[in-house]
């Protein structure tokens, strides 16, 4: 029989860990970041000290993985728990895409939202709006109201496509009706100021694509006219985000909360604020992974101010691998010198080799998640389940279906074990990438050459359908191993078909 005065004692003990049984939760997301892009990974060309601390007070992944090597299949599969090549339309978004997200499904925001967290959705969105197209001068929506968040204030697309406003909610913000917002495929007329026409008045050339509707002298992919006075500048995108995220955080700090910070750094075109052009000798491209540094503490600092801290957990990862040469010029390629945006690993964005999707991966909780460094395999694609056991959500058998419970992992529990394997993808399926241990299976079918620089170690994949690469002896993926260990080949290419075949992995 417990004695009054131990049940005291018993009950008070637990509490901290009865309070923090739901932790207020933010997802940092970084665009373009590469494994070797920072300090806490290796880079020393760039300083990153705020994301270095974080690494340094939670638990550094040195598997951790986004389920795909471009943003939309990426940005997808987190929020849904599936993997993106399971529906098709799922590729990089276009200006005018429609909602690739229908309301009803179920995400990672329905599932905290009915545990009771406040939800919202703050930065880069690039998954559609609204059914067939988006009503830039009315209502955008569905849109991400529609699936779990209760606020979200978005840049619509990715920033090298037009247009160049905020969607707040469900409208265009700033937006005067008297100067409508029209956004299309082909040029309104034939003196509409391009890239190709105008040239010479740019200041940041581009080396493919992104020749259409200029917009603060530079040019985009799609065209637009109106709406002067919703338009932003590209430099105060990282302002932006942090302090609306800043707002809000403050606004909801008295219940818990779920944050999706989507930045654009490092995406092209990369212009950074003022005050951070010219802070490393990277170009612009490492300005911005500076600027990306800068947000990061600005939330780490806002936290702390609000003592929310040591009840919030914060996971930091990248949409896909680096890219330098993304179609514009800025001196990504030129001032790379001896850095190496994917670390030891070859491929980058677009590619299903590991630079392509194995990306940093970062999670800290103070007071819960011991720091220490993890080789299990962990992914963005595992944050819905995860999520949803840490805040006691109910997930639908028929929902998120490739999402695993890895909470342990994420926390830093010791013995967890996490992936014993994970597909991986390039930007529409096509390509796809096992990994089973230490094994990587890459299935790869010809394709037109991008024109992208990826990294300067770049390589033209070759060789047959299938290649098996052991990845502790060789991590850059280089020899192909197939011949060799017949057997192995033969039960990766089967788990592959099953995967796929399957509808699900859960």
């Amino acid at each position: 029989m417990i004695r009054p005065l131990a049940a005291l004692l018993f009950v008070s003990a637990l509490s901290p860990l009865i309070s923090a049984e739901k932790p207020n939760i933010i997802v940092i997301m970084a665009d373009d970041l590469g494994y070797g892009d920072l300090g806490c990974y290796g880079a020393t060309a760039v300083k990153t000290p705020n994301i270095d601390k974080l690494a340094a007070e939670g638990q550094r992944f040195t598997s951790g993985y986004c389920s795909a090597s471009t943003c939309t299949p990426t940005r997808f599969s987190l929020l849904t728990g599936t993997y993106a090549f399971r529906q098709k339309g799922t590729g990089v978004a276009p200006p005018n895409g429609p909602a690739l997200i229908k309301p009803g499904t179920v995400t990672i925001a329905s599932l905290l939202k009915s545990a009771g967290y406040a939800t919202a959705v703050i930065g880069k969105w690039h998954l559609g709006l609204g059914d067939p197209k988006p009503d830039w001068n009315g209502e955008l929506k569905p849109g991400p109201l529609e699936i779990g968040f209760d606020h979200c204030h978005l840049l619509p697309t990715t920033n090298d496509r037009v247009p160049q406003v905020y969607v707040h909610d469900h409208r265009v913000l700033n937006l005067d009706p008297k100067d409508p917002l029209w956004v299309g495929d082909k040029a309104p007329d034939e003196n509409h100021p391009t890239g190709i026409t105008h040239r010479d008045t740019l200041r940041m050339n581009w080396t493919h694509g992104h020749n259409n509707t200029i917009h603060n002298g530079i040019g985009r992919i799609g065209f637009y006219t109106g709406g002067h006075a919703a338009r932003f500048r590209d430099e105060d995108l990282g302002d932006e985000w942090v302090k609306r995220s800043n707002t809000w955080i403050e606004a909801h700090k008295d219940r818990p909360f779920f944050l999706f910070f989507a930045s654009h750094d490092i995406h092209v075109p990369r212009m950074p604020h003022e005050r951070f052009q010219g802070k490393t000798p990277l170009g612009f491209r490492g300005d911005c992974i500076v600027e990306f540094d800068w947000c990061v503490g600005e939330i780490m600092k806002t936290l702390d101010r609000l003592k929310l801290t040591e009840n919030t957990l914060i996971v930091l990862c990248s949409d896909n691998g680096p890219v330098l040469d993304d179609g514009y010029v800025d001196g990504a390629v030129e001032k790379l010198g001896s850095h190496e945006p994917a670390g030891p690993f070859s491929g980058g964005k677009y590619s299903v080799l590991e630079g392509g999707t194995r990306t940093p991966f970062i999670t800290r909780w103070p007071g819960r998640i011991k720091p220490g460094v993890s080789d299990e395999v962990v992914c963005t694609v595992d944050l819905a389940a995860s999520f949803a056991a840490l805040g006691g959500a109910k997930m639908p058998d028929d929902a998120c279906l490739d999402s695993l419970n890895v909470l342990p992992v994420l926390l830093g529990e010791p013995g967890a074990k996490g992936r014993d394997h994970l597909l991986q993808q390039d930007n529409n399926g096509v390509n796809l990438g096992l990994r089973m241990g230490e094994w990587k299976l890459v299935r790869s079918k010809p394709q037109g050459r991008s024109k992208a620089v990826v990294t300067k170690k770049e390589r033209v994949e070759s060789g047959g359908l299938h290649r098996l690469y052991h990845l502790p002896d060789d991590p850059a993926e280089l020899k192909d191993v197939s011949a060799r260990n017949p057997e192995q080949l033969k039960e990766m290419i089967a788990k592959m078909d099953s995967i796929v075949a399957a509808g699900r992995s859960r």
